[in-house]
């Protein structure tokens, strides 16, 4: 039986300030998130003590780089919120990792609240710029000149099953799923037979059907082993390919299909045969038709579109979920999942108010429309940019949506909410708690424990190994009844 799927995303936004020439891009993102945590009493420290990103799902670890200094050595910005989430320096880049969370519309909320945090960042950063500079942050994965950076999501899996499987039965459905949650590229690396834009701004990037690499020879199916949770147990399927998305229903149907697809694998329900002859060069191919009607070949000989490979995966998740308890929030990912898929057949350009790429695609073809543009005008490449602008009102697929024209799944007021509160169904919770009742007792924490500094000669650390653990129901009247850090302590033991 699958194991209920926590899940959470990480994204890396591009940063600059416009007219700057010599800007720091890692002294400006660790600008961005002190500005933003100035106003806490305390700042807690991220933990490193467990963390192992060099193990390798295929059964053995890499070799450790020379050790350098470290983050924390360098200054770099670190902080954990009170929503459970983290907000940190990673490359060149502010990083905003969600909490976990038990449901694909929780992760909406707590995704969206990323942006809201980056934008009040950029507005208490302002005061520390030189007068007339100005801070801008994107939600995009690409700065247009060549370089890439990452929207990564994470799922827990059932660690028994096997991670061979796991890799070759999810492999087409990555590669196709970028019809529906790709975020729309005016151009790219890669000269695409199509023409100027593509469905998806990372496809040209990966060039690795599996392996470890997150920065170069990408992998469409990263093999990172770092569950952050009981490893017995538990595999953290680091998933690497993906667009970071403005809009609400991409995020739904990004998260919520690949949550159903890695249930099928751990039930062993996947049932059809998708195996691609030349997995990286479909990606790129899918990518540059924005009619979805390009074709790339299976192993078997058959010739399909990423529509029919979507199409494959969804009528087995229906089999699949008519013979297995469904969790709550299936019916509105299937719904959502087939009604997108039919349009996707029919009329693409029909999907202007639920896609990214079919938003901006609408929006760059109407002004070029309008004006008589060609494609490679500098005015359509800053559109392409602007969409995915941070500040509310500002960036193009806000405007949008504040104007009905790119549709909401959750209302403001609760994403508001998860900018300062944790997710209630998982160990989120005890995080997020901790941090906003005892910041003055809490020494450092990570994903899987909370290290308290109650007084005496050491610290106490307080694992958290189970992810469905510490959530409200487990955690909250005793959290409630304690007034102190060493209360809580005592209460964990008795």
């Amino acid at each position: 039986m699958a194991i209920p799927k926590v899940m959470g995303i990480e994204t890396e936004y591009g940063i600059t300030v416009p007219g700057l020439t010599e800007f720091n891009p890692v002294l400006g993102s660790s600008m961005l998130i002190n500005a933003y945590v100035a106003h806490t009493s305390r700042r807690v420290r991220w933990d490193y003590e467990e963390e192992s990103p060099l193990r390798d799902a295929r059964g053995f670890e890499h070799a450790r780089e020379p050790a350098g200094p470290s983050e924390e050595d360098l200054g770099l910005a670190n902080a954990i919120l009170t929503n459970g989430a983290r907000y940190y320096v990673d490359h060149a880049h502010p990083e905003y990792s969600t909490p976990e969370c038990l449901c694909p519309r929780e992760l909406v909320a707590h995704d969206k609240a990323g942006e809201r945090i980056l934008a009040r960042s950029i507005e208490r950063a302002s005061e520390l710029l030189p007068s007339g500079r100005r801070m801008l942050v994107y939600k995009n994965n690409t700065d247009g000149k060549g370089a890439s950076y990452g929207c990564h999501e994470n799922y827990l899996v059932d660690r028994e099953t096997p991670f061979a499987r796991l890799a070759g039965e999810v492999l087409p459905f990555f590669v196709s799923r970028q019809v529906f949650c790709g975020a729309g590229s005016l151009g790219g690396p890669v000269a695409g037979e199509f023409g100027p834009y593509q469905i998806s701004q990372r496809a040209d990037f990966f060039e690795a059907e599996v392996g470890l690499e997150t920065t170069l020879k990408r992998p469409i199916v990263n093999t990172r082993d770092e569950p952050h949770a009981d490893p017995e147990k538990y595999r953290r399927f680091h998933v690497i390919i993906g667009d970071a998305n403005m809009s609400e229903v991409a995020i739904l149907l990004k998260v919520g299909t690949t949550a159903l697809t890695l249930m099928m694998i751990e039930d062993d329900a996947i049932t059809g045969d998708f195996a691609l002859e030349s997995p990286v060069q479909a990606l790129r191919r899918i990518s540059h038709d924005p009619s979805c009607g390009a074709t790339v070949s299976l192993r078997s000989g058959r010739a399909v579109r990423a529509v029919d490979i979507q199409w494959g995966y969804f009528e087995m998740a229906e089999k699949y979920l008519m013979r297995h308890e469904a969790p709550e929030w299936a019916g509105e990912v299937m719904a959502r999942w087939e009604h997108v898929l039919g349009a996707l057949e029919t009329d693409p350009m029909s999907l202007d108010r639920e896609l990214d790429w079919v938003a901006k695609w609408t929006l760059l073809s109407s002004y070029r429309d309008r004006d008589g543009l060609r494609w490679t005008d500098p005015k359509l490449q800053m559109m392409d940019l602007q969409y995915h602008d941070v500040r509310e009102g500002r960036g193009l697929a806000s405007v949008l949506a504040r104007n009905g024209k790119l549709e909401r799944l959750v209302p403001e007021d609760d994403v508001r909410d998860a900018v300062d509160r944790p997710p209630r169904s998982t160990r989120a919770y005890f995080r997020g708690r901790c941090l906003a009742q005892f910041p003055g007792e809490i020494a450092a924490a990570s994903w899987d424990s909370v290290i308290f500094d109650v007084g005496g000669d050491t610290l106490r650390r307080v694992p958290m190994m189970e992810p469905l653990r510490g959530t409200e129901a487990h955690v909250k009247p005793v959290l409630d009844e304690c007034r102190t850090a060493a209360d809580l302590i005592g209460r964990l033991q008795g």
